[in-house]
C-alpha cells in the first residue's frame, strides 16, 4: 500500500495546511527558527500556519499507525519519491491532503486497476470532492464534532473508517480524458507546470503510429484550450463526435469536462447566479426577490445542480465560454455553447495559447495544432463510493 502525503501541492484554500511544509521547501537555507522570523515579519499568520501543518500530520500518523496495526505493509511517499516502480508494487493508493493531492496521486496512475482512495486530513473545514465524503469522518462521532477548545478533531477513529471497507462499498470507475495532441514542432510538447514545483513529469509521451503523440495525462476534472492572456480572444476550430463539419470560433476557450470535473470548473463557467433568475422572471412580471428562499434561488439551484453529471458517464461535458454570436460568427451558425460529446477535436488558430490538463500542467497550443478528446474504458480512475 502506498500513501502520498502532498508536501508541495498548490496552496488552494482546502489544503493550505501544506503551506509550512512549501515554505520550509522553498527557504531550505533558513533554520526553523529564522524560518519562523522571516515569515513573521512578511505578515504571515504564523500559528495559523503551523495549527493546520500539525493538524495534517497529527492525521497522517494515525493513518498509518492504524494500517500497519491492521497487518499491513505502508510505503509513505511524497511528490519527490511517489515514482511508478512504488505505484507498481502497491495494492492501493491513499492520497491523504485534499483534492489536489488525490489529483496528484491519481495523476500517475495509468489503468483502471489499481484503486486510489483519498481521506481528507481536515474534513472540518475542506469539502473534497475527490475525497471521502465528510460523513464517513463523523459516522461514530455523534455530534461531538469538535473538541473543548473548538478547534478541529485530529480522528483518531480511522480504524472504524476502515472497517466500512469490508463489503460496504461499491467501485466507481471515474472516466478520464486521453489527451491526443498533433504539433509541428517538438518544444511544443515540453510541460509547464503550473504549481511551485516543475519537475513533476508522469510519464513519457507516447508516439502512436500515425506520427502524434499521446499525452502522458489523463485528465480526472477538465481540459481547457485557450489564449493565456485571457483578454485575448481565442480563434479555435472544433469538431464534435467525429464530424467531417467544423466550427470556427471567437471565444475565451473550450473547457472540456468529464463527469468528476463537472462540480469544479464546468460548474462554474456555466452556473446561472439568483440575480440573472430573478431579472428573467421580472421580464415576465413576477415579482422575483434573490433571497434564500425566493422563487428565483430555488430555480437557480435547480438549474446548477443539473449542470452536474456522472462521473462515470462516457460523455464528455464541453463549453464553449463567452462565445461570440453576431455578425458571421460562429462559422456556421448553430452550434450550442454548452453541449456533450463522445469525441471532441479542437484546432488552434491562436497566437499565444495553452492547452491545461487539470489546471496543473500547459502546453503551447498555438496556431496549426489539432488536439483530439475522447474517454477510453481502461483509462478510468477506480475509486470507491460507500453504500447508504
Amino acid at each position: 500500500m502506498a500513501l502520498l502525503r502532498e508536501d508541495l501541492e498548490d496552496l488552494t484554500d482546502d489544503e493550505d495546511f501544506l503551506e509550512y511544509e512549501f515554505e520550509k521547501k522553498k527557504h531550505a537555507k533558513l533554520s526553523d527558527g529564522e524560518l519562523e522570523n522571516f515569515l513573521r515579519k512578511r505578515g504571515t499568520n504564523f500559528e495559523k500556519l503551523t495549527y493546520f501543518h500539525d493538524l495534517h500530520k497529527r492525521f497522517e500518523k494515525n493513518v498509518v499507525s492504524t494500517l500497519k496495526n491492521m497487518g499491513m505493509d505502508v510505503d509513505v511517499a511524497n511528490r519527490f519519491n511517489y515514482t511508478e516502480d512504488k505505484i507498481e508494487k502497491a495494492d492501493i493508493i491513499l492520497p491523504i491532503g485534499g483534492d489536489g493531492t488525490f489529483l496528484l496521486a491519481s495523476s500517475k496512475v495509468k489503468d483502471n486497476k489499481k484503486p486510489v482512495i483519498g481521506f481528507n486530513s481536515d474534513p472540518n473545514r475542506s469539502e473534497g470532492h475527490l475525497c471521502l465524503p465528510k460523513k464517513i469522518f463523523y459516522k461514530h462521532q455523534g455530534s461531538n464534532r469538535k473538541a473543548a477548545n473548538g478547534k478541529s478533531l485530529s480522528y483518531n477513529k480511522f480504524s472504524i473508517i476502515m472497517y466500512d471497507f469490508k463489503g460496504n462499498f461499491e467501485w466507481l470507475l471515474r472516466s478520464r480524458i486521453r489527451i491526443t495532441l498533433v504539433v509541428s514542432e517538438e518544444e511544443n510538447l515540453i510541460p509547464n507546470y503550473l504549481h511551485a514545483v516543475d519537475n513533476d513529469i508522469p510519464g513519457s509521451i507516447v508516439q502512436n503510429k500515425d506520427g502524434v503523440k499521446v499525452l502522458p495525462y489523463l485528465a480526472l476534472n477538465e481540459v481547457f484550450m485557450g489564449e493565456t492572456l485571457s483578454a485575448r480572444v481565442s480563434h479555435l476550430q472544433l469538431r464534435l463526435n467525429g464530424s467531417t463539419e467544423t466550427t470556427n470560433l471567437k471565444c475565451s476557450g473550450i473547457c472540456v469536462s468529464t463527469g468528476t470535473g463537472s462540480t469544479s470548473w464546468h460548474l462554474s463557467i456555466n452556473r446561472l447566479p439568483a440575480q440573472s433568475v430573478a431579472e428573467l422572471l421580472r421580464l415576465i412580471d413576477i415579482d422575483a426577490t434573490e433571497g434564500k428562499d425566493g422563487l428565483a434561488a430555488v430555480l437557480s439551484d435547480i438549474y446548477n445542480k443539473n449542470l452536474i453529471f456522472p462521473p462515470d458517464d462516457k460523455r464528455m461535458g464541453f463549453t464553449i465560454r463567452d462565445l461570440i454570436s453576431a455578425g458571421v460568427w460562429p462559422q456556421p451558425k448553430g452550434i450550442k455553447s454548452r453541449g456533450f460529446a463522445t469525441k471532441i477535436e479542437v484546432k488552434s488558430s491562436c497566437f499565444d495559447a495553452s492547452l491545461v490538463v487539470d489546471g496543473g500542467v500547459a502546453f503551447t497550443f498555438n496556431d496549426g495544432a489539432i488536439v483530439l478528446l475522447e474517454i477510453i474504458p481502461e483509462d478510468a480512475l477506480r475509486t470507491v463510493i460507500f453504500k447508504d
